[in-house]
């Protein structure tokens, strides 16, 4: 079925919509139709360029499922990851983790937003890497780094992600360590004591530092060395 010239305006008129639901809406139809219309793929991405537009992340989140996005698609994705609504961050992570798998070039840009990005892009940019299960390296310098953010959820995010790596190392365990023993947000702590844990070959420090937190009278740090021993213990 032929889409009429005035319905496709009204859908890319939608884009800007403060609604939520419609946006997604216009965008699940519009995905379909530029797979099929390299008219449509042009005007959107003349739109990107376009000032005084409410949003521009659904315009690189339908481009964004083509094949070789552009630049400039990448880069407005990336910065959606600084976006206000958690939903919509996540969408448009899942969407990069897709187009690194066969955009080389995405990763590096995820790399150097763990450093020089928003806490929002940090975050995200750690999940994206995480999920692409690199053994890099770079990436891997990049979340050991992101241990020593000035913000405690990066901090949570990097150490939830060096956990999913299989280059995992002496290194890497001794920072986790330092983290532990050294982070002041307990966020840190609970989260680092549990991974440190399931990662195996436990240093004494952090084995003692574990007995003496499972004392503690705030139930949350005590609730995660608890968790961490028990690991240990298996």
């Amino acid at each position: 079925m032929t889409t009429e010239p005035r319905e496709m305006a009204d859908l890319i008129a939608a884009l800007d919509h403060p609604d939520k639901p419609t946006i997604r809406a216009a965008v699940d139809k519009l995905i379909a139709l530029a797979e099929t219309s390299e008219t449509l793929r042009q005007v959107l991405h003349n739109r990107l360029s376009e000032a005084a537009h409410r949003n521009y992340w659904p315009v690189a989140y339908i481009l964004g499922h083509q094949a070789e996005p552009s630049g400039l698609v990448i880069r407005t994705l990336l910065d959606a990851l600084d976006h206000r609504e958690p939903d919509i961050r996540w969408a448009n992570g899942l969407l990069l983790v897709r187009i690194a798998r066969h955009v080389g070039a995405v990763i590096p840009l995820l790399i150097a937003l763990c450093e020089t990005g928003s806490a929002h892009q940090k975050r995200m940019a750690l999940y994206c890497l995480r999920d692409l299960v690199l053994s890099d390296a770079e990436s891997r310098q990049a979340m050991l780094k992101a241990l020593d953010d000035q913000e405690p959820t990066v901090r949570v995010a990097a150490a939830t992600s060096l956990k999913m790596r299989t280059d995992s190392d002496a290194a890497v365990r001794q920072k986790l360590l330092a983290t532990y023993l050294h982070d002041a947000d307990d966020r840190v702590k609970n989260v680092v004591a549990v991974i440190l844990a399931s990662l195996g070959s436990p240093d004494e420090d952090f084995t003692r530092a574990l007995k003496e937190a499972s004392r503690s009278g705030n139930r949350q740090i005590k609730k995660s060395a608890d968790a961490a021993l028990k690991i240990l213990q298996k």
